[in-house]
């Protein structure tokens, strides 16, 4: 069962910790390159912010963006913002999320996101759980997958494992870190499964597109290459 008020929680914390690593930048750093291509540290902060706006529209019954070219023309108005001014705006939209989970409401109805993906009310907090503990790594400011709260890194594996599963490009894997396992991918008919082992923040890394997957092991053939989230 998914507990939408103690994820709340989880984002609120993940995200002072966000805010409280991003106020040692200045501005000429938060202008540098992020881990993500063709993104600055700015970018990824203005995004933050909008994709909290965006999930309050979700759970108040509105699209996520009025289009995908608002969306990436929001972020790119906002990326060149000074520090100061992104800081405060991701402080002011995360507290919006949070007034907006914290309203009543049926969590157990079914939402739209973007692209027409549709998903329980409930699940709308661990979602931007995910937005910031991945886009926190990806400042590259030295936080990373490692320090990733534990119980988050499980979910995550288990949520994108279940994102790929049935994928027709994505062969039968079983995801291992020699503790835990899941399963992910669609086999052809008679194709033998593959096991990928390693610790779960490489495991996570390389299902979020954030490592290439050099420090896991595989046996039954290559290393899937993963079609974009």
């Amino acid at each position: 069962m998914i507990d939408h008020a103690h994820d709340l929680a989880s984002v609120r914390d993940a995200t002072d910790r966000l805010l409280s690593a991003a106020a040692a930048l200045d501005n000429a750093s938060a202008a540098e390159a992020s881990r993500l291509p063709g993104w600055s540290r700015g970018h990824v902060l203005a995004h933050l912010a909008r994709n909290a706006d965006a999930l309050v529209n979700v759970l108040e019954g509105r699209p996520m963006y009025p289009s995908a070219a608002a969306r990436d023309a929001d972020i790119e108005r906002d990326a060149p913002r000074p520090l100061d001014v992104q800081l405060a705006d991701l402080r002011a939209t995360a507290d919006r999320f949070q007034a907006a989970g914290a309203a009543p409401a049926d969590w157990s109805r079914t939402v739209e996101l973007r692209n027409g993906v549709t998903d329980a009310a409930a699940r709308v907090p661990f979602r931007r759980w995910i937005e910031v503990e991945l886009h926190h790594v990806d400042l590259g400011i030295g936080y990373e997958l490692e320090e990733l709260p534990e119980a988050f890194t499980e979910r995550e594996i288990a949520f994108l494992a279940d994102r790929f599963a049935g994928h027709p490009e994505v062969p039968s894997t079983r995801l291992t870190d020699s503790t835990r396992a899941w399963s992910t991918g669609s086999a052809a008919q008679g194709a033998p499964a593959l096991t990928v082992t390693g610790p779960a923040p490489d495991l996570l890394g390389w299902l979020a597109g954030r490592r290439d997957g050099a420090a896991l092991t595989v046996t039954g053939g290559p290393l899937p290459a993963l079609p974009p989230l």
